[in-house]
């Protein structure tokens, strides 16, 4: 064993996971397992100090390392495990030197980073899919978050180096690119002339004609500008599966929590966008228990996920984050959040289940990522019997075990 990169949290992490195996590789390390760490919830950095502790009394002589979220905001607690050889901060960790130095703690002042991926990942093994940073980093405060404080202030990457990324994924063989990135609906504020997201994905089309596939990362649904609602309308390629940053169902809480929308937005976009493509497809990250939140607060929630016909989606119980203004807040009962989250996973199963039904005999087109399972455009896991890194065209004859059974057309 040379060296191995263990992935906590969002699709970025997997991007950057990808950086941190080629530089750590071509800087000489061995024996070494690297954490790139996730800082969403306490769970999250609890899974990673666990695994980090398992790891080392699995593996007594080998180095650890900490990078990523986590070991960005926590640098000392994290240097402070026994198990623990260094720590790199999220900026450093996509920077070749960092793999050659000895410093035990490795980390800058994240606020200070003005540019983001410089770095060409090529090559995701065993993937028909690929993901590419477009942007990094947060300007928004939300309560609850520590995000901004691990991955900096919102940067985005320029046009040409996308394209040129693009253009050699499809070169590879890749049939389906996903942007991804922490709040990619930020996209081109800090750039010249400020494009938008749905602007830049236009040029990118227009560019890389021969990309089969696009999919887009966790949107904020109040920042979807009008020409991603143009290319849902014209361009087949981009995927009609939007996850969106919901958070909460309630007004009051949303603005508890400081996000910049409100229920009736969610349920506006939502609507919009079915009435352009009635297939699309929604997902949406959910927080139970935000501190303050009552029955009924909750109810408006949990009604949203069917008002909005949500169907995948990611649930949190709410996890008070040290200095986070939610932190200092009354607290909902853990048992409460935990209670909460449950129903709130029952009733987006039993949305899962509706819409699954209702495709039954419907034709998709299938990217089949390995031998004999892949995706459909709206997202919806597939087994079919076909060969990997294609696209076919399957029509849903069946579920088990929450995946379609499909056949070739």
């Amino acid at each position: 064993m040379t060296v191995k990169v263990l992935t906590f949290g969002c699709r970025l992490n997997i991007y950057e996971s990808g950086v941190i195996d080629k530089l750590a590789v071509e800087g000489g390390l061995t024996n070494t397992f690297i954490f790139n760490s996730c800082a969403v919830t306490q769970e999250a950095e609890r899974q990673v100090r666990q695994s980090i502790r398992k790891t080392k009394r699995d593996h007594p002589n080998a180095d650890i390392i900490v990078t990523g979220c986590a070991a960005q905001i926590h640098a000392d607690e994290f240097a402070a495990m026994p198990e623990v050889t260094r720590v790199i901060g999220n900026d450093m960790k996509l920077k070749a030197e960092a793999y050659g130095s000895e410093e035990k703690v490795l980390v800058n002042d994240i606020m200070s980073v003005k540019e983001t991926a410089h770095h060409l990942v090529s090559s995701f093994e065993g993937k028909a899919r690929a993901f590419i940073e477009v942007q990094n980093g947060c300007d928004h405060r939300c309560t609850f978050c520590q995000i901004p404080f691990g991955r900096g202030n919102s940067r985005s990457v320029p046009l040409a180096q996308i394209v040129n990324h693009v253009r050699l994924l499809v070169e590879e063989g890749y049939k389906e690119v996903v942007l991804t990135g922490v709040d990619i609906t930020s996209y081109g504020s800090d750039l010249p002339g400020t494009p938008t997201l749905g602007q830049m994905i236009k040029r990118l089309f227009a560019l890389v004609p021969d990309l089969p596939r696009l999919r887009l990362s966790s949107l904020d649904p109040v920042e979807i500008d009008e020409d991603i609602f143009y290319l849902v309308a014209h361009e087949p390629r981009l995927m009609p599966h939007f996850h969106l940053s919901v958070q909460a169902g309630d007004d009051m809480i949303l603005k508890r929590m400081k996000r910049r929308h409100l229920r009736h937005h969610i349920l506006e976009v939502c609507a919009r966008l079915r009435r352009i493509n009635p297939a699309i497809i929604f997902g949406a990250d959910l927080i139970a228990g935000f501190p303050t939140e009552t029955e009924e607060m909750f109810e408006n929630t949990l009604a949203l996920i069917h008002e909005a016909d949500l169907t995948f989606l990611h649930v949190f119980p709410y996890s008070p984050l040290e200095k986070t203004p939610s932190s200092k807040m009354p607290q909902v009962p853990k048992t409460v959040r935990k209670a909460r989250a449950q129903r709130l996973r029952e009733e987006g199963d039993r949305s899962m289940q509706r819409t699954m039904h209702a495709c039954i005999g419907q034709t998709h087109r299938v990217l089949v990522e390995r031998e004999g399972f892949g995706y459909t455009e709206t997202y919806f896991p597939v087994r079919v019997t076909a060969p990997s890194n294609e696209l076919v065209t399957v029509k849903l004859v069946g579920i088990e075990d929450n995946q379609f059974k499909g056949e070739v057309v």
